[in-house]
């Protein structure tokens, strides 16, 4: 499509461009890139101005660029034509939808699907092969099981969720409208519930529901546990990464972000609108405010605050973090010094 049709398509997010300064420059975009990767009819973005040096090298036709008048000069001055925005990535993953929609079955059931004849399927809804649907289990209008998924006795599935091939639903489980559980995902299933007695280990059945509210993402390969009592449960538009374990009890709260290898013990709770990134470890039942961010292999020992950034284990504030990997880097410099010192007093006669 022309660029010009791209910046009706994304409205009023596109008024700053560079069309006004030369309308006759309206190329044909045939496709979305990294700007290092563009080629001629491609868009691309850049997300600021460390980043320029992208902008005189790159062979995209079109840029996405924020509302700096030096970098839009540099892509004038490359015949590139561009548009601003105050955030690029947001608009260029926008951009990405006018030229890639993820694969969508038409509505059928296929033969090999076995289905119970308890279970409800809504209007418009797509089985694929060897999906196993057992007994009282409900399916919302329009939502998607692609081949091999099995979802378990009394489970219910929202409208219009996407559960991808060889993902699994066990028995107790409410999933929301607009949910996306990907491939290999394991949701409901047993929480590590194990009371120790003089002769072994006592299991403690898992009785209590899982809960994925409207808009949850849930990565590959990850696992949401059912808690003996009560309820696990994932709060609305909460994306979740690939390999994530979220234990038994876990209350996590809206607009959550989990990234990959992310593990908590049973009973945690998440407020609203955490980052956690990956490999982050928490431990049991602690407390984490809404809008905490946490770095890569962090280790949550204890409840942190609204709004604090953690890092290293166990977690201590960004701040106070930096200071301590500064220290760190000296630390051969310093136990030099301090094996002098203790040469001197050696060396010094008493007193």
């Amino acid at each position: 499509m022309k660029f010009s049709e791209i910046l009706r398509q994304f409205g009023d997010a596109a008024t700053n461009h560079s069309l006004t300064i030369n309308p006759d420059h309206d190329p044909e975009i045939t496709g979305v890139a990294a700007i290092d990767e563009a080629s001629n009819g491609t868009l691309s973005y850049v997300e600021g101005a460390k980043f320029g040096s992208f902008v005189a090298k790159t062979n995209a036709s079109a840029l996405i660029l924020p509302q700096d008048e030096k970098l839009q000069v540099l892509a004038q001055e490359s015949g590139i034509v561009w548009l601003a925005t105050p955030d690029p990535r947001l608009l260029f993953a926008k951009a990405i939808a006018l030229f890639y929609q993820p694969y969508r079955p038409i509505p059928e059931i296929h033969p090999t699907a076995v289905i119970h004849s308890t279970a409800k399927v809504g209007n418009n809804v797509y089985i694929g092969p060897h999906a196993v649907i057992q007994q009282g289990v409900e399916i919302g209008d329009g939502a998607i099981i692609h081949p091999n998924v099995v979802i378990y006795p009394d489970a219910k599935i929202g409208d219009r969720t996407t559960l991808h091939a060889n993902s699994t639903i066990h028995e107790r489980t409410r999933i929301g409208a607009d949910c996306v559980i990907h491939s290999g995902a394991v949701i409901g299933a047993e929480g590590f519930g194990f009371v120790p007695t003089r002769t072994g280990w006592l299991k403690m059945e898992q009785s209590g529901y899982t809960v994925l509210e409207d808009g949850v993402e849930v990565g590959c390969n990850s696992a949401i546990d059912r808690p003996a009592v009560g309820e696990t449960r994932i709060g609305r538009n909460t994306v979740i990464d690939n390999l994530v374990q979220i234990g038994h009890g876990c209350q996590i709260g809206s607009g959550c972000a989990i990234a990959g290898q992310v593990g908590m013990a049973g009973g945690v709770k998440l407020g609203n609108r955490v980052i956690l990134a990956g490999q982050t470890g928490i431990a049991n039942q602690v407390k984490i405010g809404d809008g905490v961010m946490t770095s890569a292999q962090t280790g949550i020992h204890s409840d942190v605050a609204p709004g604090e950034v953690v890092c290293g284990s166990p977690a201590i504030p960004y701040k106070l973090y930096l200071k301590v990997c500064a220290v760190y880097n000296r630390l051969p410099d310093m136990y030099q010094s301090l094996k002098q010192l203790q040469r001197k007093f050696k060396d010094s006669p008493g007193e």
